[in-house]
């Protein structure tokens, strides 16, 4: 009886693979969207902008004038002690969070609600930003990151501008052990040992047959978890035609 698979171990939750949450400084959303923000706006102010382990950009702690404190993503440009406003009628300005039926076409947004309400869940990482393309039969179409189209509802959120941190992918790591400490901060695994080149027992590729698997990669349709590797249900193989 072969190992479990490193993706076996790492699924069950062992605190051995669990990411290091208590390093990272807040879970970053859309403030609440309750009966201030539907209706009129509230305004906050920038009082620090910090580095979390847990995000690839830098976030800016708001003072609200209600008293609430919160994290937000920060675009660039902005700096401590600017005034940024959430609500329905917020200017269209950086660091403004408004719905996207109030952000005219054209505008660069991060940071989308999927749900309204549900504080972003798309376009959060640093240097990112889509743009708003057309409004049709009540929905928003939005041109995302990887150029493809997306529709939203027109109350869900978004905050105006650009994510900071475009220049991170930029600059090379050069050494391992760099790449290895900033996998590690967000609990990815690092390095990568392909399947082929471990023994029999630890993956259903290795072992002695050189570096080849030897198999189809495409398992059974009934194969149990640990023979469940390669292509899961792949509706090809080879070459595209």
């Amino acid at each position: 009886m072969g190992k479990r698979l490193i993706q076996q171990r790492r699924g069950r939750g062992t605190l051995t693979y669990k990411s290091p949450s208590h390093r990272y400084k807040t879970q970053v959303k859309h403030r609440s969207y309750d009966k201030i923000e539907k209706e009129n706006v509230i305004y906050g102010k920038i009082i620090n902008i910090v580095h979390c382990p847990g995000h690839s950009s830098p976030l800016a702690k708001i003072a609200y004038e209600n008293g609430e404190k919160a994290y937000i993503f920060a675009p660039e440009g902005i700096r401590v002690t600017d005034i940024i406003a959430s609500g329905n009628k917020a200017e269209v300005q950086p660091a403004n969070t408004l719905p996207l039926k109030n952000i005219p076409k054209g505008t660069l947004i991060f940071n989308i609600e999927q749900n309204p309400g549900d504080g972003g869940k798309f376009i959060r990482s640093s240097g990112n930003f889509g743009r708003i393309v057309s409004n049709i039969k009540n929905r928003i179409i939005v041109e995302m990151p990887s150029k493809k189209q997306k529709t939203f509802l027109p109350n869900c959120r978004a905050t105006i501008g650009v994510l900071a941190g475009s220049g991170r992918v930029d600059k090379p790591f050069v050494k391992a052990g760099k790449k290895f400490h900033a996998m590690k901060a967000k609990n990815k695994l690092y390095p990568k040992t392909s399947g082929v080149a471990m023994n029999a027992v630890d993956h259903p590729f290795g072992s002695g047959r050189g570096r080849h698997i030897g198999k189809p990669k495409t398992p059974p349709r009934n194969a149990p978890a640990g023979r469940n590797v390669g292509l899961i249900r792949a509706k090809r193989t080879g070459r595209k035609r």
